[in-house]
């Protein structure tokens, strides 16, 4: 079921309905939202309804065990070792097993196997990183109360968040559900901006971006010229942000609705001068998991310079194939690993010199545009579907044909998907103020007036979020 689509907005007013009507019921309230988060899981395949409610039922066992006190570090390993397991055998056991019969065939061996991966179900990595972070909660004593049963299922299986983040804490979430949610806190105004701004960067920067230009110049960039294909690179960085961006906007929106809150999970990557500040800024849900699970338990920054940067390089190789079981998403990994450690080594350079350029104006915008096209180069191996096919883009950019025949609309959303990360804060801010002024006569009227406005402008057929696949 995607977000911008009829039949969410019929589900999504069922949710409203069932969840502030039985507010006075407040387990009843949180079972409904559970039973309606299955039902919009199973409405994508009824058969992986099963696998999700056993994994949330695996992650409050363990976590009781570990909440228990005896035998806390046994409960961990088992937890989150069958949690990694269900997301290997799903992800990437056909992968390695794959790699194994090519080594062997490249060694003179013939082991005749022909290796299917299984199904994919939606949002398997966020669901496991859901239940590795519930357990590892308990395990930080972060989690004050025992967990309840009902409550670790919700926050595993929540809906808005369930199929691509952003990426919950038990920490954060659960006092949330073991407290009624309250109408007068609830900002509606707020919530409704989010949905717009969050449809508009999905339906109509992302998907004219998919449609008219990015699927084009990856599929067949050999029939492009280079000016094309260069557009394509930096259509794709717009469009993979507004994609996942607009999903985040709209998944925060909706359970704000709801009286729930969720994380910040973007702040305008892409005006980021360095590598570091970047990933501080894109997909903070994961990148905050990723160094506080991964990064930190490995040794962080604490074992000297060369330590940090192999630190830094494994986290994000690993964060690379968490992405996808492909040669080229590790390769993307290893890409952002070199980028951070170099980026170190950079600023140890510099440390306790006297340098006022760097302070400069120049040199923050310089700066800038490097850490875009360094990031930029790094897209082209996340969206190709092979090492050939991101080679052939990257030849096709230098050995191509430069031309003026860009299609204006498309450049038009390029530079609206960057450009409106420039846009300051404040102005945001003041919309948000705005629209929280509106009576609620005119907040729904506005709000149907932009969804209208949407429609008409993005194309005709809804597109999968990109992040669905992960």
């Amino acid at each position: 079921m995607l977000f911008p689509t009829v039949e969410y907005a019929l589900f999504f007013m069922l949710a409203l309905c069932l969840g502030w009507g039985l507010l006075r019921w407040h387990r009843a309230h949180k079972l409904a939202l559970l039973g309606l988060s299955y039902v919009f899981y199973g409405f994508w395949d009824w058969h992986f309804v099963p696998m999700l409610f056993g994994l949330s039922c695996w992650a409050w066992l363990c976590t009781r065990g570990i909440q228990h006190g005896r035998l806390r570090r046994l409960w961990l390993i088992l937890g989150a070792g069958g949690s990694l397991a269900l997301l290997a055998h799903y992800k990437y056991t056909a992968f390695f097993l794959q790699n194994l019969a090519d080594l062997a065939s490249g060694l003179g061996f013939r082991p005749g196997i022909e290796v299917e991966s299984p199904m994919l179900p939606l949002g398997i990595s966020f669901m496991t990183f859901h239940a590795i972070s519930l357990m590892m909660d308990a395990w930080r004593h972060k989690l004050e109360d025992k967990v309840d049963f009902a409550d670790s299922l919700l926050y595993v299986a929540f809906f808005p968040q369930l199929i691509a983040g952003p990426i919950l804490r038990a920490s954060s979430f659960l006092p949330q559900l073991r407290q009624r949610p309250d109408p007068a806190r609830i900002e509606t105004g707020r919530a409704l901006l989010l949905i717009v701004v969050g449809l508009f960067k999905k339906v109509v920067i992302a998907n004219t971006l998919a449609t008219l230009l990015v699927d084009d110049v990856f599929a067949n960039p050999a029939a492009m010229s280079a000016s094309q294909v260069l557009l394509g690179i930096y259509g794709y960085a717009a469009q993979i942000y507004c994609d996942f961006s607009g999903y985040t906007d709209i998944a925060i929106g909706c359970a704000l609705l709801l009286g729930y809150r969720f994380p910040l999970n973007f702040d305008a990557p892409y005006v980021s001068a360095s590598p570091q500040e970047f990933w501080r800024r894109w997909h903070i849900s994961l990148s905050s998991w990723l160094r506080d699970y991964l990064y930190i338990p490995l040794g962080g920054s604490r074992n000297g310079a060369w330590r940090t940067q192999l630190n830094l390089v494994i986290t994000m190789l690993l964060g690379g194939l968490w992405h996808g079981a492909a040669w080229n998403f590790v390769v993307w990994g290893g890409w952002h690993g070199l980028l951070l450690a170099g980026h170190r080594q950079w600023e140890a350079l510099w440390q306790g010199r006297d340098c006022a350029w760097r302070a400069s104006g120049w040199w923050k915008w310089t700066a800038r545009v490097l850490c875009f096209h360094a990031v930029c180069l790094g897209w082209i191996f996340f969206r190709a579907a092979s090492f050939g096919e991101a080679w052939a883009v990257l030849s096709r950019l230098f050995e191509g044909v430069w031309s003026s025949d860009l299609a204006p609309g498309v450049l038009l959303c390029a530079l609206a998907g960057i450009g409106l990360q420039f846009l300051p804060d404040r102005f945001l801010l003041r919309m948000q103020l705005m629209s929280m002024r509106l009576q609620p006569v005119l907040h729904g009227l506005a709000f149907a007036l932009a969804l209208v406005i949407i429609e008409v402008l993005g194309p005709s057929e809804p597109a999968p979020f990109i992040y669905f696949q992960f």
